[in-house]
């Protein structure tokens, strides 16, 4: 009966600590899976916010096609694939104050000569077909030849806008990135609208 006994409780412990190196083993690869998934979630974290900012509209230089208050996601990588091209809402660290972002519309690029004439732009001589401003304002300025890697930027609403009429070219290396989606207020959802258009004689 003794040896039974004997045999039965080390059958029991040897059973005891097989659950518990089960339940240890169970234990850590939960433990990694946990430290995998936080990994993970912190590397696209990392990613999104490398290449996407989120930015919020402040005036209404850019009516009427975004508004004051209005909120944008801004894609920060497409820039490394292509340059600016004319039409494009891009935002930007303002020359006079980098603490500080902008926004506006690319309108003249590298090379070109930009010229305004009573609020119509000209490049190289050829007028611009601007459908998306409403108002455009009776400004001239220029002639002037855009640098390598700069470019000439307007906001949408002329009269009620700082921008390359008041301090210069823009330099490319401020820009950010592509204003690429709008998530707020809801009744702006969806893709920011660039243009791509046309010089007429």
């Amino acid at each position: 009966m003794d040896d039974s006994h004997s045999q039965t409780a080390c059958t029991t412990a040897l059973e005891e600590t097989r659950d518990e190196a089960d339940r240890w083993s169970s234990f850590k690869a939960i433990l990694r899976e946990v430290v995998e998934t936080a990994i993970m979630t912190l590397v696209i974290f990392l990613l999104v916010r490398a290449g996407f900012q989120n930015f919020r509209i402040e005036g209404q230089s850019m009516e009427t096609n975004l508004h004051d208050g209005q909120f944008l996601i801004v894609n920060k990588l497409v820039y490394y694939i292509h340059p600016p091209q004319r039409g494009d809402v891009v935002v930007f660290h303002s020359p006079q104050n980098p603490r500080k972002d902008f926004i506006k519309r690319v309108v003249a690029l590298p090379g070109e000569e930009v010229e305004l004439v009573d609020g119509e732009v000209y490049v190289d001589g050829v007028r611009l077909y601007e459908t998306y401003i409403a108002n455009q304002g009776g400004r001239s300025w220029g002639p002037e030849v855009i640098g390598e890697f700069e470019y000439f930027v307007l906001g949408d609403n002329r009269d009620n806008s700082s921008d390359s009429r008041s301090w210069g070219m823009l330099d490319g290396n401020a820009i950010i990135g592509k204003a690429w989606f709008s998530y707020w207020p809801p009744s702006t959802w969806g893709l920011v609208p660039h243009y791509t258009f046309a010089a007429v004689e």
